[in-house]
Formats: C-alpha cells, structure tokens, sequence
C-alpha cells in the first residue's frame, strides 16, 4: 500500500503520502455530496498545513479547539472555522470570534457569561451549545466524552425546554475510530434526550470519531443515516472526523540504532521514541504495525522488542516477529502514523524531533519540515 521507499527517507521521518490523502478525501467528498451532509476537517486529528490547500480542494472547511486552531485555518485554509474550546479565555475570545463562522461552548453558564462579545459581533457568528447524549460505545475511559461525570458538554437535566437566546446549533462528540451503527446508536440516544430541542435548530454537528476511510466501514449505511436525520429534523448536519481524513496515508520511519539483551529479551533500540514520537500508542493503549513484522512473534521468527530514544522505562514495544535477525542500521517503518501522531509530539528528552516529508503523487520526495536544537531551545525558557 505504502509507496515510500524507506532507504530514501531521512531518519527519523513521517511521511504523508499524498495519492493515500487523495483517495480518502475522494470517498469522504463522496459521503459529503450524497448524504447532504457538511463534512470538515478537525485539527486536533490531523493539522499537517502543508497540505491545507489540498484538503480544501476536496472538503469546505475545519474545526478548531483553540486560538491557535482558529487561526492557523484561517491563514493556511483560507476560511473561518468552526470552533469549539471546553474553555474560552477571555482575553482570547475576541480574536476566536475574528477567526471563526461557529462558536460552540461547553456549557450555558460560559455562553452567558460570553454573550455580550458574540451577540456584537460583526459578522455574527453562528452559536452552538455542545451536549451530552450519555451514551458511548468508546471503551478507553480517556477518549470517552459521555463517560460519568464528564465535563464536556451538558447533560438532559441541566438543558431547559427551550434553547438559550440566540442558539441555532447542537454539537455531540462521543465517537471516537467508530463505526456507522455507533453513530446510528448515539442519535438514537440524542433524539430521546434532546429530540424537543430540534425543531428550534439550523443545525447539528456530530463531532468526530466517524471512520469512514477504515476498509470495514458501512459507507452506504451512513450515508442512508445522515439522509434520514436531515429529512426527519430538517436541519443543516455537520461532521468533523479527524482520524479519518489521514487513515493510513503515511509512515513513520525509522532506524535501530543498537540491539540490547537483558534475561534472553533482545530489544531493537531506535532512533524513535514512542512516548514522545507516537504517544498514542501508549496512551490508547495499542500496538502499532511495522512493514515486515508480525504483530506477535511465530515459531521461527526472530523476536524483537521495540526500543524508544528516551529515557522513559516504559518506552517501548513488546516482542514483534521478524524473519531475519536485525542489525544495527535497519530501517523500521511504523504504519499509519499521520492522524493523532504529529499534532501530540513532544520535545522529551531534547530526543530529534522526526522530519516531516510528503510523498507527492509524482513520486518526489519532498522534506517540508526539518527540526533542530531552536525548535526543543524555544519551547522552554
């Protein structure tokens, strides 16, 4: 699937491919035209500006969760964003306003609060409220926005038979990587807790979390879903996935740098590290696939741990199976490490930040981003 010659890649890199982009956003243009439904980008999955132009060639805008979201889609995207922040500073929500078409708050406390700056504003943006359908089919506690207690959006009970002033959306986000059924079962959920609020809405954004790249994925289903609800409530209806727009368009490579041995356990040490390079894989937690290896080790194979650089303990990856020994030297390619990879980096350890390369539809190679000692130097003080 992956084109990408990982001999020709400085190391370490990620490398987007852009053919892999293309042929996502063909299919999530496609979902956008039949269903009727508005579908963006959200940054906090995939914020890769180089390729704006791009992506705005296939999609008619993205969602930011902060200032610097806004702004950046603005500047690189050429349009406004849709915005929503579990908090607004005050000193900031001027130039948030400046910045965005949508404005959707957490609670109905804050869009109060804020009422005198948005309802001045010229142009008027469009407000939203974000809720809580209280259902979620996400097992990871740390990426489940409906879970007991959550602080992101408001719940049934807190909501009033009527809209606040002046509101004219509904914003859920309680998917994440998931499919068409789930989202069926959340609106389901939605109807039944905020269904009296509808008839009072221009539209409803349903977050993120919709994988509709991922080859298993009911397209047809959710187009069908999106279809019903716009008919059934009448309502402008609005996606912003981020996974799914980088689905498996690139890698991460890169190169072992020493092979380490403790009580028989032989650990390949890179020149990568997963805590500051792909935090998600020991966040979520899940265990990344590597070009050439098995998952898991079979008879035969020759097992290797995975080492990041820092020096974290926990830095690493258990055994992979590989049909030749490994040498220092080796190149090692991480699959599918574009979405929710780059936007949660960290500088740990002073460790080499990875180039960012993209592989254009041409075949050349082009090295955008190269990092160095200013970029870890000023990220302190």
């Amino acid at each position: 699937m992956y084109e990408v010659d990982p001999q020709q890649v400085p190391s370490p890199a990620y490398v987007l491919e852009e053919r892999l982009l293309r042929r996502n956003l063909e299919l999530i243009r496609r979902v956008s035209r039949e269903s009727g439904a508005q579908i963006i980008l959200a940054l906090k999955g995939f914020a890769m500006w180089r390729v704006f132009p791009l992506v705005y060639e296939y999609l008619t805008g993205a969602t930011a969760s902060s200032l610097h979201e806004a702004r950046l889609i603005a500047e690189e995207m050429g349009c406004k964003a849709h915005t929503y922040a579990v908090a607004y500073r005050p000193d900031e929500f001027k130039d948030i306003l400046r910045y965005s078409s949508h404005i959707v708050f957490n609670s109905a406390a804050q869009l109060e609060r804020l009422r005198p700056q948005w309802e001045s504003h010229q142009p008027a943006v469009s407000v939203g409220l974000r809720v809580n359908p209280e259902w979620s089919d996400v097992e990871v506690a740390l990426y489940n926005p409906a879970a007991p207690g959550s602080r992101l959006g408001e719940p049934a009970y807190r909501c009033l038979d009527q809209l606040p002033e002046g509101v004219e959306g509904l914003h859920f986000h309680v998917l994440c990587e998931s499919s068409s059924q789930s989202l069926e079962r959340v609106l389901e959920a939605f109807e039944q807790r905020f269904g009296h609020l509808l008839p009072q809405l221009r539209w409803v954004n349903m977050g993120g979390g919709h994988l509709m790249t991922r080859k298993d994925y009911d397209v047809e289903h959710l187009i069908e879903l999106l279809r019903r609800f716009r008919k059934k409530w009448q309502v402008e209806v609005i996606l912003e996935p981020g996974s799914a727009i980088a689905w498996e368009t690139g890698t991460l490579v890169g190169t072992v740098l020493d092979i380490h041995e403790s009580h028989g356990i032989r650990t390949a040490i890179l020149d990568v590290s997963f805590t500051a390079h792909m935090p998600d894989t020991l966040e979520m937690p899940y265990k990344p696939r590597v070009v050439g290896a098995r998952l898991e080790p079979q008879a035969g194979d020759y097992a290797y741990r995975l080492g990041g650089v820092s020096c974290l303990a926990g830095d690493y990856m258990s055994a992979y199976g590989f049909d030749r020994p490994l040498q220092v030297g080796d190149r090692i390619v991480f699959e599918d490490m574009i979405h929710y990879t780059m936007v949660k980096t960290t500088t740990f350890n002073g460790v080499r930040h990875p180039d960012i390369a993209l592989l254009h539809a041409n075949g050349q190679l082009e090295v955008v981003r190269r990092f160095g000692y200013e970029d870890y130097k000023c990220r302190l003080s």
